[in-house]
């Protein structure tokens, strides 16, 4: 029993210097990745704006319901391979160049922004995505900054798409 009483003792322990240092962490952070594909930016364009698609190419994406505008935006939910739904808009939307898309779900313990440019590069195109995120939960916060890392979904979202077209990324210094 007293071993039961440590083991206990020492998760909680555990636990209580993750949420310690979550949330000595600050809730924002920024990465950016960009990747060369051979596509013009109008055809990278097309890709990252047909949210209906998503499906058929991001690996990521089960299904993307569109919803009603909101302040005359676009909105989807888009649903994960994991069931778990994730409600965006389109707060920026210049062809064939800049889109910005925010998390439109104030319930969840994570939010911010993803910004897509498009610019040409030699023999294609150059599209480099930022995420502006925020983490609340100072266990999450914890979770994204040490085990996940804030990169991972940026490549995997390129990777898909180089995939799409039938190229691998090649990876912008």
């Amino acid at each position: 029993m007293k071993w039961l009483l440590i083991v206990v003792a020492a998760l909680a322990g555990l636990v209580a210097i993750v949420w310690l240092i979550g949330a000595l962490l600050p809730k924002g952070h920024v990465a950016a990745r960009s990747a060369q594909f051979r596509q013009p930016p109008e055809s990278i364009w097309r890709a990252i704006t047909d949210v209906a698609a998503f499906p058929s190419w991001r690996t990521d994406v089960k299904s993307v319901e569109r919803l009603p505008d909101r302040d005359g935006h676009a909105a989807w939910r888009e649903v994960n391979k994991h069931g778990q739904a994730l409600t965006l808009e389109t707060v920026e939307f210049l062809p064939p160049h800049r889109l910005v898309a925010r998390m439109a779900d104030p319930k969840l313990p994570f939010g911010g922004t993803w910004t897509y440019e498009i610019s040409p590069a030699d023999g294609g195109s150059q599209l480099t995505i930022t995420e502006n995120g925020e983490v609340y939960n100072p266990i999450f916060r914890f979770m994204a900054r040490y085990v996940f890392g804030y990169y991972g979904t940026l490549e995997e979202y390129q990777k898909a798409l180089g995939k799409k077209f039938g190229e691998e990324v090649r990876w912008a210094s």
